[in-house]
């Protein structure tokens, strides 16, 4: 009969130190495959070499988009920060969103979409709802405001919005449905202010103002409706010779109208005469 022989269990201290060895170099061929990757990813062929531009680029040239862009970017074809990259290019002036990609092995290749200005913007809204024009911030069509140089913008072309900070989208949305109301008066609205409480104010090219109220969009627009739908008859009143310069719609039945040099009593001389 045969006998079994078992080789006896290396002691502990020797398991750990096996162990350890294992670990030790095991860390150690990663250190190296570290430091090589490291080494191959700083390679001059990987350092970004050209830029690509295209998409929307009609407010700056591409020698000036790549001037105020390229020195934000950090990094090589693998760390950059994309992130960062897509921001340095949304900071220059005119560009709402850019869109940053990798091109195998050295480049970029960026897509810019424009603001398109719709409006100018006033943000310091008070309690009164007067709508001149300050500052350098436009809206664009999606209601985003935006720093740019005014002298690119035809400024004639556009009406000006003043409203509490954050309300640019709102206003933007309530001008598109007020413009329409108020196009039979044939003139087109200069300035659209929204007061901290909630009361809207008109400004036209030909001097007029109107002030529309406070409620919903709905309400004000109705309100402003009726009132535009009157104005032939009181102005057939006058021959049409007396244009608007004033009306307030704040009343719930009525509204008071101011006409060019027409008054109803010498001591009402510049008041609205209510209709």
């Amino acid at each position: 009969m045969a006998a079994t022989f078992t080789s006896p269990a290396p002691p502990g201290d020797i398991r750990l130190m096996n162990a350890t060895a294992g670990l030790l170099a095991a860390l150690g061929v990663a250190g190296l495959i570290g430091l090589a990757l490291t080494w191959v990813l700083r390679l001059p062929i990987f350092a970004l070499h050209g830029i690509t531009i295209d998409g929307e680029i009609t407010r700056n040239s591409v020698s000036t988009i790549r001037a105020n862009a390229t020195p934000r970017l950090a990094g090589n074809f693998f760390t950059m920060d994309m992130a960062a990259g897509r921001r340095a290019f949304e900071a220059v002036p005119w560009v709402r969103r850019a869109e940053v990609r990798r091109v195998w092995p050295n480049r970029l290749e960026v897509h810019l979409e424009e603001h398109r200005p719709a409006a100018f913007w006033d943000g310091d809204a008070g309690d009164e709802a007067s709508a001149s024009n300050s500052g350098d911030k436009l809206v664009d069509t999606f209601g985003d405001v935006f720093e740019a140089n005014l002298g690119d913008v035809d400024q004639d072309q556009l009406p000006t919005l003043r409203g509490p900070e954050g309300s640019a989208v709102h206003m933007l949305q309530f001008l598109a449905r007020l413009e329409p109301v108020m196009a039979p008066i044939k003139s087109r609205i200069e300035a659209l202010a929204l007061s901290g409480r909630g009361s809207w104010h008109v400004e036209l090219e030909s001097g007029a103002e109107v002030e529309l109220g406070r409620g919903s969009d709905d309400e004000v627009l109705a309100r402003t409706q009726r009132f535009v739908a009157t104005l032939p008859e009181l102005g057939a009143m006058f021959q049409n010779q007396h244009p608007l310069e004033y009306a307030d719609l704040r009343h719930n039945d009525a509204y008071a109208v101011r006409l060019k040099g027409v008054t109803t009593t010498p001591e009402l001389a510049g008041k609205p005469a209510k209709k």
